[in-house]
């Protein structure tokens, strides 16, 4: 008899605790595009996700006590796979605009960078549509910057698109296309590697356009998630106030990156 009861105590306890404070933390599943994104998403050596987006997001995961997951998703793909619930949030880069908010949600912005326009060293143009007449350019396929350039960049021989940032900047430096516009931050880096300072140079930054390229970068939440879109932007305000964000920020940039002009995919 004393035996079932101590079963029946054990077992009441473990019941009132997992009722109590010893809550399970939520799963999240974190969609990024699966290619380098440096600095802000790439696999290390091991295979393990790293850089600042990275570091930002188990940031606000930590905050609201979130189990957050970091899912790799073709970037054409990463709206489809958030509505299809195959992950739960996309942080990776994604620029917020009317035309994505017609499908998905997003958390309130958490960087903005400007949009650049880089290309061959021994060339001098800048990134004006009269600039660019005449010339191929690259962007990566499904971003704001391909929306951007066909909007703007009518004159252009070609608007040629990449399914990732990699194979633009690649036929750049093959000299295939005469010029690439993406995220500033972005293409600084690839003028940082070997490649990029012997083929490239920065030409200049395009003109604002607030309807294509938007306010800034958010995470994209499906639209009926609603308490997953308050948790990030209680995290996002949360780190913002207690450092955490400058602290992270600190290790990769010397700048503002939650300000800026315009911004990134």
């Amino acid at each position: 008899m004393k035996t079932v009861l101590k079963t029946f105590a054990a077992a009441l306890l473990l019941g009132v605790a997992a009722m109590g404070g010893v809550a399970k933390a939520e799963q999240v599943k974190i969609g990024v595009a699966a290619e380098p994104y440096p600095p802000f998403t790439s696999p290390d050596a091991t295979g393990k996700w790293v850089g600042w987006e990275i570091d930002f997001v188990d940031a606000v995961c930590a905050e609201e006590k979130l189990d957050c997951v970091i899912t790799p998703v073709a970037w054409d793909g990463i709206i489809p796979a958030l509505t299809t619930k195959k992950i739960d949030a996309i942080v990776s880069s994604m620029s917020i605009t009317d035309e994505r908010k017609k499908t998905i949600d997003f958390s309130d912005k958490y960087y903005n960078t400007p949009t650049a326009i880089i290309g061959p060293k021994d060339q001098k143009f800048g990134a004006t549509p009269d600039d660019l007449k005449g010339k191929v350019i690259g962007v990566q396929v499904s971003t704001v910057h391909a929306v951007y350039a066909k909007k703007h960049f009518t004159g252009a021989q070609e608007i040629k698109e990449y399914q990732t940032q990699d194979e633009a900047n690649n036929d750049l430096a093959a000299g295939r296309i005469d010029a690439v516009q993406a995220d500033s931050i972005a293409l600084g880096e690839f003028l940082k590697t070997d490649q990029g300072k012997a083929c490239c140079d920065l030409k200049g930054m395009v003109a604002p356009d607030d309807e294509v390229l938007g306010p800034g970068v958010g995470a994209g939440i499906r639209k009926e998630d609603t308490a997953l879109k308050e948790k990030f932007n209680a995290g996002i305000k949360a780190i913002r106030a207690n450092g955490k964000y400058d602290e992270i920020s600190k290790k990769y940039f010397d700048f503002d990156i939650y300000g800026g002009a315009t911004q990134s995919n």
